[in-house]
């Protein structure tokens, strides 16, 4: 089983990005996916995560700019990010629960110039 992260860049502040991470492999059931990012110098923080029945819940510094979905036939999770600000520069990870285990993948880079 492995994840694979998508679609970071570099954008200017007000601008949008949308993440994608899809699962692949021996698949059975998928709980929980999120999206962490870690900043140079800080701590790996929880930024969004949605749960199998697509309850969602965020950070309150991206609340009403990022909305994460998924699609479950797809085994993909999505973040839209908007109206993005410099201090969202990080790498971004995607984290789920799959077969009950707990897998990341890799970190897509999220630049936002000013």
């Amino acid at each position: 089983v492995q994840l694979q992260a998508s679609g970071g860049g570099l954008v200017q502040a007000g601008g949008s990005l949308r993440l994608s991470c899809e699962a692949s492999g021996r698949i059975l059931t998928i709980d929980n996916m999120n999206w962490y990012r870690q900043a140079p110098g800080k701590q790996r923080e929880l930024v969004a995560g949605i749960t199998n029945s697509g309850s969602v819940n965020y950070a309150d510094s991206v609340k009403g700019r990022f909305t994460i979905s998924r699609d479950n036939a797809k085994n993909t999770v999505y973040l839209q990010m908007n109206r993005l600000k410099p201090e969202d520069t990080a790498a971004y990870y995607c984290n789920a629960f799959i077969n009950f285990h707990m897998y990341w993948g890799q970190g897509t880079q999220v630049t936002v110039s000013s």
